[in-house]
């Protein structure tokens, strides 16, 4: 592990004061870590220095060919007025299989936690303490060669930024409207939907803008070859509650391993739920509806934690879900996970790592 170098900023920012109002992803804190990777020499210099813009090539490779990748995780206030984290060296170990697909150099796990510590150290000030507020951690890597050219860079850089944020939606846990996409697709067998980086996200902005101009919250993407099957909604996993039972789909490369998606499912079997992970068709959910065997619905990630849905859209076909409110099983699910974040309730998995 490298030492972590700390430069301290000759002048700090106003905190919100009204933390009611913070939105998400809106404001940034004083400092920030950066790591830097040369080939030849690997990562080197880690450090938290005060928050800065970038200077870099117009031609640098990030900008023209999509070289990045990003995370996204949480620190929350406990009521003792102590901070932690859920979960990063999840969140790390993922970050470095999203490097390896595409070709960014792997880095040092323990180091990225040490840096995160140090900043959160430092800025965790900044982490609120109203209901429903935390943390918004993004580390990010990205391509800095200045080159108009398609290979794998020989500069990254790695970074990690804060954000004190509120609830991802507005609504909070009131279900949310969703637009089945049956003519977009997000991601394919082989190619990169199961990593974190910026062209999934880029591909999914079209669809999301007919969603809202159709009223809805967000898009429940279907697979890339038959059309047919549920993938991801959003940046969030879609979970069914199917005759009692917790289904969503399964890992097959399209679908990012969430941290959130997991912890949800070890929940979910500790309190002696069937879990399944397996190819759902969107014909199920909709005939599940109808014969009433889909009792629940909602979305797991790390922004929203849980989000429940009320309502599904496919093409003129629309199906109500729990009468459009939340369900008992959505509900237990949101509680229990943010009561282990958050430090009211007991840590049986060792999830919690922390801070002060």
């Amino acid at each position: 592990m490298q030492d972590i170098q700390f430069v301290p900023a000759a002048k700090l920012k106003d905190k919100p004061k009204d933390e009611t109002k913070l939105g998400f992803g809106q404001i940034f804190t004083d400092y920030m870590f950066e790591w830097d990777y040369d080939e030849g020499q690997g990562w080197h210099d880690p450090r938290v220095v005060p928050f800065h813009n970038f200077e870099m090539s117009p031609a640098a490779l990030v900008l023209h060919y999509g070289q990045t990748i990003f995370e996204g995780m949480k620190c929350y206030r406990r009521a003792d007025g102590g901070l932690q984290l859920f979960r990063p060296q999840a969140n790390f170990a993922r970050f470095n299989r999203s490097a390896d697909r595409l070709c960014i150099p792997k880095f040092d796990e323990e180091t990225a936690l040490a840096g995160l510590m140090k900043l959160i150290e430092v800025d965790g000030e900044w982490t609120p303490s109203a209901p429903d507020t935390s943390l918004y951690i993004r580390p990010t890597i990205i391509a800095l060669d200045p080159f108009v050219g398609v290979r794998a860079a020989k500069q990254y850089k790695f970074y990690i930024i804060l954000s004190p944020s509120g609830a991802y939606y507005p609504t909070g846990l009131a279900p949310v409207g969703i637009y089945v996409e049956d003519e977009y697709v997000r991601a394919v067998r082989g190619g990169m939907g199961f990593a974190q980086t910026a062209g999934n996200y880029a591909a999914s902005i079209k669809a999301g803008e007919i969603a809202k101009k159709k009223g809805f919250q967000q898009v429940l993407w279907l697979d890339g070859v038959e059309r047919k099957y549920v993938d991801e909604v959003g940046s969030m996993t879609m979970m069914f509650v199917l005759d009692g039972k917790l289904v969503t789909p399964e890992l097959n490369g399209t679908i990012l391993a969430g941290i959130t998606r997991d912890s949800i499912l070890t929940l979910a079997r500790d309190m002696g739920m069937e879990v399944e992970e397996r190819r759902v068709s969107i014909d199920e959910i909709f005939e599940g509806a109808k014969n009433g065997k889909l009792n629940e619905a909602f979305g797991t990630g790390t922004a929203a934690v849980v989000s429940p849905v009320g309502e599904l859209c496919r093409g003129e076909e629309r199906i109500t879900i729990n009468h459009g409110e939340i369900g008992p099983v959505t509900q237990k699910m949101y509680d229990t996970l943010t009561g282990i974040q958050f430090g009211r309730l007991a840590d049986p998995h060792d999830w919690i790592i922390k801070v002060k």
